[in-house]
């Protein structure tokens, strides 16, 4: 995987006048099989969350509210995106190295994930990440 398979989803929606709705569909808008859902809220002004790869899990992060950059890396090329519209998602697949940081004051954002959590999926330490990508 590279940074480049890092894609923003622009996902379905529907305008009213009494507000917007957006919606995805498993098998439809998301790329994978949703196992689990999570979200990070309440993220203190300068902190910042993932900082991690996964081995074999996808991942679809939505900015519900706010704004954040998510910081991508493949172990050669890097990448950052924000997100700051909740119809826009951005998939990120194994393999990648990502940070979310520069979090907006009040900012939500939702994790759909392709699997449970499992600990072993994880690369937490950066030179192990990159011994696992030299290696393949």
């Amino acid at each position: 995987m590279s940074v480049s398979d890092c894609k923003v989803i622009d996902l379905p929606k529907i305008a009213d006048v009494r507000g917007n709705l957006t919606f995805m569909e498993g098998g439809r808008h998301i790329p994978f099989e949703i196992k689990r859902v999570f979200y990070l809220y309440d993220i203190p002004t300068g902190e910042s969350r993932g900082a991690h790869a996964h081995k074999e899990l996808h991942q679809l992060l939505i900015c519900l509210s706010g704004g954040f950059d998510v910081a991508m890396d493949d172990g050669t090329d890097k990448k950052t995106v924000r997100l700051n519209r909740p119809w826009q998602a951005l998939h990120v697949p194994p393999m990648i190295w990502a940070a979310e940081l520069n979090f907006d004051p009040g900012s939500v954002c939702l994790v759909l994930a392709s699997m449970e959590f499992r600990e072993a999926d994880y690369y937490r330490d950066y030179e192990q990440f990159l011994s696992a990508v030299r290696a393949r």
